[in-house]
């Protein structure tokens, strides 16, 4: 599986206390899926290396919920229900590693509604999971993450697959200069 990291340029100085500023809010897209669990654990170890806090934001798609002819096979309410056990535990985990988290549960077509919650939540990173579906999966049945990459200019992306950790997509010790990999956008592929 491939990942990709996204980096769109940053306007940050080179001084240690603007590598911490850089980012300083983490935000994760989770559909607390399997895809997911790669991009909730990058965010976690992600914000543990910069000392941001981390919120942990999930789209329900109540037309994702519908049968064919209408009916919901799912009705919202339970989709929220899973979702906030699931996100409580992520939050747990979080805390349990000394960092400050959140979890936010919206209603709506999920790449538009990231964007918004990054914009509200004054998040200064986005990652995000993917399925790895490859280019023609991309196109038949769409890509929250692709979507989110395509259009997040302000924010800077990173996408973790299911089976990879932070280091897969973006190999960080401390002490790296996160300012210098963030000035530049990027793209890194690992994996076949």
């Amino acid at each position: 599986m491939a990942g990709v990291l996204t980096v769109e340029a940053a306007e940050i100085g080179h001084d240690a206390a603007a590598t911490t500023r850089l980012f300083q809010r983490v935000l994760v897209a989770t559909d607390t899926g399997a895809a997911s669990h790669g991009a909730e654990r990058g965010a976690i170890e992600l914000a543990g290396r910069v000392g941001a806090s981390l919120v942990a934001v999930s789209v329900i798609d109540p037309s994702h919920l519908r049968l064919p002819g209408g009916l919901f096979h799912t009705r919202v309410d339970q989709v929220r229900t899973q979702r906030e056990v699931a996100l409580g535990r992520f939050v747990g985990l979080a805390l349990q590693q000394g960092i400050g988290a959140q979890f936010l549960i919206w209603e709506g077509l999920p790449g538009p509604s990231v964007i918004e919650a990054a914009e509200a939540e004054d998040a200064d990173v986005i990652v995000v999971g993917s399925h790895a579906r490859g280019s023609v999966g991309r196109r038949l049945l769409g890509s929250v993450s692709t979507y989110i990459v395509d259009r997040s200019k302000r924010w800077p992306v990173i996408v973790v697959c299911a089976d990879q950790r932070l280091d897969d997509v973006w190999p960080l010790k401390r002490g790296d200069d996160l300012t210098q990999q963030a000035r530049t956008k990027r793209h890194v592929r690992r994996g076949a």
